[in-house]
């Protein structure tokens, strides 16, 4: 009788964490969602600002939906004569505590960080800090286009700009 009583205990709190699971991977899963217009391989050009000006660069980004699409996976890699200047890996998901995205970033050199992301009229905000934003969304002609800037005073300064094309 004790072993019938073990069963369907295990039984009835198994369903009820599958349940609550499904509900939560639900929610998971649409705040996700709303980044699908970043899925795909991506390859373009772009700029950033150094020291001695303007360094332009070729990039590829390979985007695809992980973990039952409650992940985001990024893949990033950019060349400047000939050079690897930008080699990353990110994560990005959905914190349903604080309500916003978080975004991950690992790095060849062993960095990793973490940073707050949010969705603003459709563009996917993430701040490297209160100071510095970087804007990845879709433009009119159904580009990846992505802007960092930095805040001096009171206005947005760009310091960087990447435009890239859907391969097929």
């Amino acid at each position: 009788m004790k072993f019938y009583l073990t069963i369907t205990i295990t039984l009835l709190i198994s369903t009820l964490g599958f349940s609550q699971t499904s509900e939560t991977d639900s929610i998971y899963k649409a705040k996700i969602k709303k980044l699908d217009f970043m899925v795909g391989n991506w390859k373009g050009t772009g700029w950033r600002m150094e020291r001695n000006g303007k360094s332009e660069f070729e990039q590829t980004n390979r985007i695809e939906f992980k973990l039952d699409s409650t992940a985001v996976l990024i893949e990033g890699k950019g060349i400047s004569k000939g050079k690897i200047v930008h080699n990353a890996l990110s994560i990005l998901t959905y914190d349903k505590t604080n309500d916003n995205y978080i975004f991950r970033s690992y790095l060849p050199n062993g960095m990793n960080a973490e940073f707050k992301a949010e969705i603003i009229e459709n563009k996917l905000y993430w701040y490297t800090n209160d100071n510095i934003r970087f804007r990845i969304w879709q433009n009119e002609k159904g580009q990846w286009y992505e802007t960092g800037e930095y805040k001096r005073e009171n206005s947005w300064i760009q310091f960087f700009e990447m435009t890239l094309n859907r391969e097929q």
